[in-house]
């Protein structure tokens, strides 16, 4: 166990941030796959913002890597194209 009061401090502060990414990691994917279930081109369209959006910030935040953000947003883009 830690013994110093900024070591406590520490581990309280990591656990907040691990709920939050995980938080905000999960509602992306779930968004993702809400986005991959639609047929409607324009309901899709309209979507796909707050989506690239969603994984821009993951990306920002180093909760996923650049390059996985950059290849869900092309899959995700070519999705709707052959709608």
């Amino acid at each position: 166990m830690a013994n110093h009061k900024s070591a406590l401090k520490r581990i309280r502060s990591n656990e907040a941030k691990r709920l939050r990414n995980r938080y905000q990691h999960k509602t992306t994917r779930n968004a993702i796959k809400k986005l991959r279930e639609l047929t409607d081109k324009k309901e899709a369209e309209k979507m796909f913002p707050s989506v690239v959006s969603m994984l821009d910030k993951l990306a920002k935040k180093n909760i996923i890597h650049n390059n996985k953000a950059a290849n869900l947003k092309s899959g995700l883009a070519k999705h709707i194209a052959t709608l």
